[in-house]
């Protein structure tokens, strides 16, 4: 299927071409049929002589229904302009060809009605000329008349021309339907329609009532009046949504696929018809079904902020038109540049933003905008309809620009050695305290950061190399204990004579650290290279030996030969035999 809108003057036979074309009637309302005049959207359809069925979304042509027509051309791909040859253009038709060019709407066909009452070719040369200088530019033409029935059917070959040169849409998207009507039918309950653009959907579908809304299950589907199972886009379509009130909904509403759309009320655009300083401030932005009031605020020639009355499901790339509520014209269109910009509080910040948006492409870029950010959520970045750029750092959800990686990885590295010098007592840079220091908003993202030299130890942030840097007071002890050790270097200081010389936990630690003592066990300490001695020691006893003998070769106590001894255990140096006994292993090297 493919869906088109009408676009045209009022009265200017946009319904009555729609009738002869397809044998049905687009006006929906008794009061329209009996003033011939639309005033609200219709939908109607046919198939082309090809087999392709082709639906129609009638809108409005009088300039109080303005609001209409741009809910109805706002979802579709292209367009059919009607124009009448005996009265030609008029101020509706540029209002609606203003709506379209806002909306860059580039594939369109012409149609010259009531062709039977004046000839239509100054007609269509006039229109012609007109729509040239839009984004519909040069586009087909035929000569039509619902009364005779002359050009109908060249009318229904030109359509089968269009629908086939339009773009494909994309099946696996998102889904974002803009909701047209909402009604309800009796034992049925609540019905809404729309255009489906882009997607696909099915029965069963949980769908979510805008970004962070209710969610509902899509209960029954129908397209072109049919019950199906599933809708490929582009599609009209009728979805039976269970379990929510009828006035839960309104034309306006987008339904979206579940937690795959930011919710924006503020957003950078650049528009299509500068410059920025002569817009009004206050005006209405339409896209989709929605009409919502905005504020706009001047940024670059082309560029500005909008601030939206209430929140909309907006992405990167986004078309819509800005309409002035006062002059009823349409003084721009818009591009969505970022849906959700950086607030602007510092003096010249505007400026500055301005510059960076003179930049941004309005195609959705997920490299430049990790570029522009550094950090982000992966599944915000996709909501804004950026893909994730390959080969990204991440963690715990988040995505980090490799740039910005490497620069808080060498922030970290600095804020580590300086904490490691400044405080030797204190092993280790906290990990909260390395995140807040680098701004990363997950504890999780600071394992990222960590490139030699830096290694993660208990929670805390280490130098890979330790620092060897102590204070005076437990240098001095150190010597002490030293000069101790070199008269007897198995036997470990006491706790007593710790605590003596000032030697807690804290000091002890740093002092292993930097080189200065060799731990064997919680409370006993010897000088650097013990063990080395201690293997030099024992290969003078026969083997196997008991813990004993190697005491007495240690000239030590129990205290402190029985841990050494599960030290050099542990590192594959001695081993015990299942009678207590010690061996050196042949590969044990001093």
């Amino acid at each position: 299927m493919h869906v088109l809108a009408t676009a045209g003057h009022v009265d200017h036979g946009k319904s009555t071409l729609l009738r002869a074309l397809t044998g049905m009637e687009p006006d929906r309302w008794e009061a329209e049929r009996r003033r011939g005049m639309t005033l609200d959207l219709g939908f109607v359809w046919t198939t082309l002589p090809t087999g392709t069925t082709v639906a129609f979304v009638d809108v409005p042509g009088h300039e109080r229904f303005v609001p209409t027509m741009l809910a109805g051309i706002g979802p579709v791909p292209a367009v059919l302009f009607v124009v009448a040859a005996d009265e030609g253009w008029m101020p509706q038709s540029q209002e609606h060809l203003d709506a379209l060019d806002a909306l860059g709407v580039r594939h369109g066909l012409l149609a010259v009605t009531r062709s039977d009452l004046k000839d239509p070719q100054l007609a269509r040369t006039q229109a012609l000329q007109h729509l040239a200088t839009s984004s519909l530019g040069q586009i087909p033409s035929v000569c039509v008349s619902a009364t005779t029935g002359a050009g109908l059917d060249e009318l229904r070959t030109a359509l089968g021309s269009l629908v086939t040169d339009l773009p494909a849409p994309d099946l696996s998207a998102d889904i974002r339907l803009w909701v047209d009507r909402v009604f309800t039918i009796h034992g049925a309950g609540t019905v809404v329609t729309g255009t489906l653009s882009a997607g696909t959907l099915h029965v069963g579908d949980e769908l979510q009532v805008g970004p962070g809304g209710r969610r509902v299950r899509l209960r029954g589907l129908q397209s072109l009046g049919q019950p199906v199972s599933s809708a490929p886009a582009v599609a009209r379509v009728a979805l039976n949504l269970r379990g929510l009130p009828r006035e839960a909904l309104r034309r306006g509403d987008a339904l979206l696929t579940p937690g795959a759309w930011l919710a924006t009320s503020t957003l950078d655009v650049r528009l299509s018809h500068p410059p920025a300083a002569e817009l009004p401030r206050k005006v209405m932005l339409h896209t989709g079904t929605a009409a919502v009031a905005t504020r706009l605020r001047p940024l670059g020639e082309d560029t500005a902020r909008l601030t939206l009355a209430h929140e909309l499901p907006l992405r990167i790339g986004d078309r819509a038109l800005l309409r002035d509520p006062g002059t009823h014209r349409i003084p721009t269109g818009i591009t969505v540049l970022d849906v959700a910009p950086p607030l602007l509080r510092r003096r010249g910040a505007a400026t500055t933003r301005a510059t960076e948006l003179a930049t941004m492409a309005a195609t959705p870029d997920g490299a430049a905008e990790l570029r522009r950010r550094g950090i982000i959520r992966r599944n915000e970045l996709i909501a804004m309809g950026a893909p994730e750029p390959p080969g990204t750092p991440q963690a715990a959800g988040w995505l980090l620009d490799p740039t910005l990686l490497a620069q808080r990885a060498t922030q970290l590295a600095k804020a580590v050695t300086t904490h490691a010098t400044t405080n030797p007592l204190d092993p280790g840079l906290p990990l909260e305290t390395a995140r807040r220091l680098t701004g990363m908003p997950d504890i999780r993202l600071v394992e990222l950061l960590l490139t030699p030299p830096m290694t993660l130890t208990h929670g805390r942030v280490h130098p890979t190399k330790p620092t060897t840097t102590l204070p005076d007071t437990i240098r001095h002890a150190i010597t002490e204990i030293r000069a101790e050790l070199a008269q007897r270097p198995f036997v470990a200081p006491e706790a007593h004579r710790l605590t003596e010389l000032g030697l807690g936990p804290k000091q002890l630690a740093a002092a292993v650290r930097a080189g200065e003592l060799l731990k064997i066990a919680d409370g006993i300490y010897l000088a650097p290279g013990a063990d080395n001695e201690a293997i030099t020691r024992l290969r003078s006893l026969p083997s196997p030996f008991t813990l004993s003998q190697a005491r007495q070769a240690l000239n030590t106590t129990r205290r402190v030969a029985l841990p050494l001894m599960e030290l050099l255990a542990r590192r594959g140096i001695t081993r015990q035999l299942p009678n207590g006994t010690h061996e050196l292993r042949s590969t044990a090297q001093v």
